[in-house]
This record gives structure tokens, C-alpha cells and sequence, in this order.
């Protein structure tokens, strides 16, 4: 079978999982991805310790070429740099002051590949006092950008946030900064410098809270004094389930709301008649709200509210979304080839082509597992990779 990006050649040098999820959607559509590891092996592998799966690394490295190289020793570096002269796209999340001391600034690069792209990912970007700055998901996504103000509740600190969602989001854009230069070399036949941050991509997430800061109205400010409204906010159920609700017109709304809990009677209620006068009350109307939720199993509150086209999400836990019907149905939880009993489901990449596909997903590589086969397709003997694993420059 085909695939779209079938004849791209990808050097992923990133670690963690922004750099290298982007690497993971072009592995996906069929580009031959290498991933390199320093000798001791990419940090991600063992980001939860003794957990039996080392599942971060299973999701971010499928379809990859796994080779174990020391790029910061001269030979290393060497054969990094013929790895990167038939390249179409190198991968890094190195800051610009350590490309350029390891060698692999773009003005470098494009000395030896002048079809290259580069693409870069740092926490803070590349210009400021922070460009230096280490940068996770939590920190340069979620706190620096205001996501995580936003998601406090009133006299509550905000809470921590969930890992790799800020990462994921940023990959995205990383991707797509990629489909561009490559556009645009295929209009001008040369490569391109990208990058893209996590404070970026944070603010670009959080841009509807950021402009209405701008434009004078500061959510934040407004969460710390007062509590949510009533109308988006998340209620228990009597089987001690959550829902979100949503209710974005609660002028509109709030009749059938009302009749489908079965309580008209709220629409007499005097603090129900204005929503402004609503609002200034939206502490005691969200008792009211949750002390009749709280008495109806989750069942029967979503056939109401389905009943009347009212907008909720069902809160659920992590295993429930992974044995998801409806998720499974559309693609968006699948199957692996793998014969490892921890690795039989994954997350697909969300991005459908018509007429393309994805390629089967089988185990990532083991640490080093294809040095020898990629050394080798890069014209060293066995003689050389011999030496080259001797000198303890590749593994």
C-alpha cells in the first residue's frame, strides 16, 4: 500500500513528546521516521519510573526507526550529518544556542542539504529573557498562558493540569508548520527553518480568555471574585457521575432546561425571571441546579436533557474513554499489531484524509534496534559500525 508521505526521510532528534509527536504524524501517513537516542536512551522511555509499560514511548514511537547514536563526540556527529544529507525534515527540540553548539543551526545544515527542513520546538520561543528557559507542557503551556487561571474555581488555587495535553497541542502546530515549508519547497525547491513553542501554542488555546483580557474583560479576575455560572458548570449525579453543562443562550434555553428536569415551577421563581438578576444570584440558582441533579442517576438525567437537545458532556474516566464505542467506531481509539498485551489498543492520529491511510501500528523500537540496518543503508560497511559500536560513538 501507498502512503501520502511514502519517500519523505525524517530525523527525529527531539525527546519527550512535542518534537517527536510531529515526527509520529508524518511516521503515521508512511515517512520513514529515525529516531535518534543519546547512549543511555531517551529520558521519555522512563518518565514514570517502574511502571511496567513504558507506554509514553509507545505512543510517540510508532513506525520509527530506533538507532542509538552520541552526536555530541565528533564521530557521532559525523554520522549524523550523513544521516541529514539525504534528509527532507530534521526534528529538534535543542534551543538555538545548543543547535548551534552542537552544529545543527539551520544556516549550517543548509551548507550540506539545501532542501532541508528544520524544525524546532522550545518552550518560550526564540527571542526574551525566557528563550532559555526549560519549558513542560504544565509550565509553558498551561501556567505561563493563563489556561490554568482560567480553570481555578472561585477561592481554590487552579488546579494541576493533566500532562501532554499542552505537548499534543503543540505537535499539531509543528506538523503543520512542516506541510507548509514543504509547500513551499516544492514551489521553490528550497528548505526552511520552523519552529513553534509551547507559550505560543498556550496562548493560541487560550486565545478567546486572552482577548477578552484585552479588550478589558478578565476571566480570571472574575473567577477569583465570583463563582461560575450556573449555566456552564459541572454537577454530580446520584450515582456520583459528573456531567459538564453547557447551556450557551440560558434565556432561550432555560424553559426547556426547566422541563426537562421536570420543574417548571423554577421559571416563577422571581430570581429566574432576568438573567441579570439570575446571574447576581447564580450561587443560590446553582444549589438549586445541583441539589436536583444530585437526586437523578446519570441514565435518566442524559435521556432528559438528549430529550431536549440540551448540550452536556458526560465526565469519564480515562479507562471508560479508552473502551469508548462511539470512539472506537470513528477511529479514534484502534488496534495494534502488537503482541504485547499492554500495547494492543492506541490513540490514532486524529487527521483523516480521504483515500489515505495510516499505516498498521506495530511495538516502537527497542534502544539502538535499527542502528546497524541504518548505518548501513547510509553506506558504512560492517567494518565501520563495527568500530563506530566499539568507540561506544553508536549502540
Amino acid at each position: 500500500m501507498k502512503y501520502i508521505f511514502e519517500g519523505l526521510k525524517v530525523i527525529d532528534l527531539a525527546s519527550f513528546l512535542a518534537g517527536p509527536g510531529a515526527a509520529t504524524l508524518l511516521a503515521d501517513y508512511g515517512a520513514e521516521v529515525i529516531k535518534i537516542e543519546p547512549p543511555g536512551g531517551d529520558g521519555y522511555r522512563r518518565l514514570h519510573g517502574n511502571w511496567k509499560s513504558d507506554y509514553n514511548w509507545q505512543l510517540t514511537s510508532r513506525h520509527k526507526l530506533g538507532v542509538s547514536l552520541d552526536i555530541l563526540s565528533e564521530k557521532g556527529k559525523a554520522v549524523l550529518y550523513r544521516l541529514l544529507e539525504d534528509a527532507d525534515i530534521l526534528v529538534t527540540n535543542f534551543r538555538s544556542d545548543q543547535l548551534i553548539k552542537y552544529g545543527l543551526d539551520f544556516e549550517t545544515l543548509r551548507q550540506k542539504n539545501d532542501r532541508l527542513i528544520s524544525a524546532q520546538v522550545t518552550g518560550y520561543g526564540n527571542l526574551g529573557p525566557d528563550k532559555n528557559r526549560k519549558g513542560y507542557d504544565t509550565t509553558a503551556w498551561f501556567a505561563r498562558t493563563g489556561i490554568m487561571e482560567v480553570s481555578r474555581n472561585m477561592d481554590a488555587p487552579p488546579p494541576f493540569p493533566a500532562g501532554g495535553v499542552g505537548d499534543h497541542s503543540t505537535a499539531m502546530a509543528l506538523f503543520a508548520a512542516i506541510l507548509m515549508a514543504l509547500l513551499k519547497r516544492e514551489k521553490t525547491g528550497e528548505g526552511s527553518f520552523v519552529e513553534t513553542s509551547l507559550a505560543a501554542n498556550g496562548c493560541w488555546a487560550n486565545g478567546m480568555s486572552l482577548q477578552g483580557a484585552i479588550s478589558g474583560f478578565d476571566l480570571g479576575e472574575i473567577l477569583a471574585k465570583k463563582s461560575r455560572s450556573p449555566f456552564a458548570n459541572v454537577y454530580e449525579t446520584r450515582d456520583r457521575r459528573f456531567i459538564t453543562l453547557v447551556l450557551t443562550d440560558p434565556e432561550r434555553e432555560l424553559p426547556r432546561f426547566a422541563e426537562a428536569l421536570g420543574r417548571k415551577d423554577w421559571l416563577e421563581d422571581e430570581r429566574f425571571h432576568d438573567l441579570k438578576v439570575l446571574l447576581k444570584n447564580r450561587d443560590a440558582v446553582r444549589d438549586i441546579f445541583s441539589k436536583k441533579l444530585k437526586s437523578m442517576y446519570l441514565k435518566d438525567l442524559c435521556s432528559c436533557l438528549d430529550k431536549y437537545d440540551l448540550t452536556y458532556g458526560v465526565v469519564e474516566d480515562l479507562t471508560g474513554v479508552t473502551q469508548d464505542a462511539h470512539l472506537i467506531e470513528n477511529g479514534v481509539i484502534v488496534q495494534t499489531e502488537s503482541k504485547d498485551p499492554d500495547f494492543e489498543w492506541t490513540i490514532a492520529n486524529p487527521i483523516k484524509i480521504s483515500n489515505e491511510s495510516t499505516r498498521p501500528i506495530f511495538d516502537p523500537p527497542k534502544k539502538g534496534e535499527h542502528t546497524r540496518n541504518v548505518l548501513r543503508q547510509h553506506g558504512y560497511s560492517v567494518t565501520e559500525i563495527d568500530e563506530l559500536i566499539e568507540d561506544r560513538v553508536a549502540f
